[in-house]
């Protein structure tokens, strides 16, 4: 059921990227279109897809230009540098300006009062302030089948929690502007995750991270995805395998290299947390494990706080 509408009509810029999403593409542009808040835009960029995806694009904005006017739809070519790169290279394109920003997937579907109900938690807090949305998800199957919801966290959102972990998948993100300039303002950065890079930014930048535990959003597991939900023992087993294998020390390094391109933007709080983590990353054991607990990072759970105990002893942080 769709919640209130705010007070205003506020603006929205959905950020959509694409690539070879011919299958489940025209059922996620349905799900926009048929969206209980009015004042939205679609800015497409298209990763060089060989498949149908222009195609099916052009034609939606055809349709939606008969029906709304031509600044529904906008679609540009993306970068060629993988998913992150295209949503960051979208994300700070100067002719897209909006009150609030949404990413967007190709393969999901948004229940019809995704944007207003973002924009209800929102724009409850002053446009000055750099503002954060994400969400739970409910997973679907290829053919549409529930496969139950992402994990429900708890604890609350901090940058000493993005340092190690992401809590909202972009397909759930809404920010305001001043999120926006912040994000803008470092540019296209070397990250491994448009999503996990703007909870670093916002949480950082001393902005305010709300986590909604009711999905709005059913996002697609498929064999495609970029990346799956932490669901299920397999896939806490390949979150381990990944923390304790390398994957995720090498993405800490991508991300700790761009996090020192935007350190002026940091808080002072989250200045000392930053150098106390990269010190986790640098020292020998004893000074490691020490560095450790004065950062104050954690992860969601007991078991992921577990995983970063002993991934700091092995140098895998």
């Amino acid at each position: 059921m769709a919640t209130p509408s705010p007070a205003s009509d506020p603006t929205v810029a959905i950020l959509l990227c694409t690539y070879q999403g011919e299958t489940f593409l025209a059922r996620q542009l349905d799900s926009i279109a048929d969206q209980t808040h009015p004042n939205w835009a679609l800015y497409v960029a298209d990763d060089g897809s060989t498949d149908r995806t222009r195609a099916i694009l052009e034609a939606y904005r055809a349709q939606w230009q008969a029906k709304w006017g031509a600044d529904r739809l906008h679609i540009m070519d993306g970068p060629r540098r993988g998913f992150a790169a295209n949503f960051l290279t979208l994300l700070c394109q100067d002719g897209i300006r909006a009150d609030y920003y949404a990413y967007c997937d190709q393969d999901d579907f948004w229940e019809s009062y995704k944007l207003i109900k973002a924009l209800r938690f929102v724009s409850l807090l002053p446009a000055e302030k750099p503002a954060l949305y994400a969400a739970r998800t409910e997973l679907i199957s290829e053919s549409d089948s529930g496969l139950g919801f992402s994990p429900c966290f708890t604890r609350p959102p901090a940058f000493a929690n993005a340092l190690v972990q992401n809590i909202g998948g972009g397909n759930t993100m809404v920010f305001n502007d001043s999120a926006r300039r912040l994000l803008k303002g470092a540019g296209v950065v070397d990250v491994s995750a448009h999503d996990w890079w703007t909870y670093l930014v916002v949480s950082g930048g001393g902005g305010v991270v709300l986590y909604d535990p009711q999905p709005n959003v059913q996002y697609r597991q498929h064999a495609k995805n970029q990346m799956g939900a932490n669901l299920g023992f397999a896939a806490r087993f390949t979150r381990a395998r990944l923390l304790l294998g390398g994957d995720f020390k090498a993405w800490n390094t991508r991300n700790l290299a761009a996090l020192q391109n935007v350190r002026a933007q940091l808080t002072p709080e989250n200045q000392n947390t930053l150098d106390a983590f990269a010190a986790v990353r640098s020292s020998g054991l004893f000074t490691r494990l020490a560095a450790l607990r004065r950062s104050g990072v954690y992860r969601q759970t007991f078991s992921g706080n577990l995983g970063l105990f002993v991934a700091a002893c092995g140098r895998k942080l």
